[in-house]
């Protein structure tokens, strides 16, 4: 299976759909971020600390997997040069629809998070990558990927599920049944039986992937980066997630490419 093609298609489902992480933000949204009033989520609830950023004057700013007309906007209001990479085409045209909407320079380009080879290296100060990278089975070339085109100094904001979450299935939750289901790592490819899966497609849901916080947080390691932030976040009381109710569901970190000496 091409699962880059199945996600593609997913993700430009959910934008007709009309899914939460789909909706563009609004004008007035736009006109805050320019006055220096903004905030932005890699993962559901909590606003990722102002400092992690730094300042965005003559940043590059690379959104990695981050389309739907939310972060890249609001960061390209907020003043920086922003390239909005992701997977789905209808989710980067929310991106383009905000920025012809509220006169914002913003590019957008399609891609596999795992291959930024659009890219030169060094070509940016900052990603952004919200929680998307449970979409890719292999997370290794997506943290090398990253350090490349990543400039000296500069840093991954980066969004992740917590890989015990996988444990449960999910529509079992859902109806109050929270037990362990699933060995790690899970796929939903290996560990769904073909009439689930195939339910899965009817309902055009992305297929996803555990990793493990080795792969996460090693993986940053290991190509090269060095963490220097880190939060716990759930889905929060206005997303029904009954998994959240008893653990933190995701994670968020800040790792920096070193400075050459």
């Amino acid at each position: 299976m091409d699962i880059r093609a199945y996600n593609r298609q997913a993700w430009d489902r959910k934008v007709a759909e009309k899914s939460l992480w789909t909706v563009p933000v609004d004008t007035m949204t736009i006109e805050a971020a320019r006055e220096g009033e903004w905030r932005v989520i890699l993962t559901p609830t909590k606003s990722v600390p102002r400092e992690w950023f730094g300042d965005l004057a003559d940043c590059d700013l690379l959104c990695l997997a981050s389309g739907g007309g939310q972060q890249g906007p609001i960061l390209a209001a907020a003043g920086a040069r922003v390239t909005v990479f992701d997977n789905s085409p209808a989710q980067l045209a929310h991106d383009r629809l905000v920025a012809e909407r509220d006169g914002l320079e913003l590019r957008t380009i399609e891609g596999d998070m795992a291959d930024l080879g659009a890219f030169a290296a060094e070509s940016f100060d900052l990603i952004v990558h919200p929680v998307s990278n449970c979409f890719v089975s292999d997370l290794g070339p997506v943290w090398r990927e990253a350090f490349r085109v990543l400039r000296s100094g500069g840093a991954i904001l980066s969004g992740m599920m917590n890989p015990a979450y996988y444990c449960f299935d999910y529509e079992l939750a859902e109806k109050g049944d929270v037990e362990i289901r699933h060995k790690l790592p899970y796929s939903d490819i290996a560990d769904l039986d073909e009439a689930t899966l195939e339910k899965h497609r009817q309902r055009g849901l992305p297929l996803e992937f555990s990793h493990s916080l080795t792969d996460q947080i090693a993986g940053q390691l290991e190509a090269g980066f060095l963490l220097a932030g880190f939060y716990e976040d759930d889905f929060g009381p206005d997303i029904e997630d009954p998994i959240s109710d008893y653990m933190p569901t995701m994670m968020a970190t800040r790792a920096v490419k070193p400075r050459q000496t």
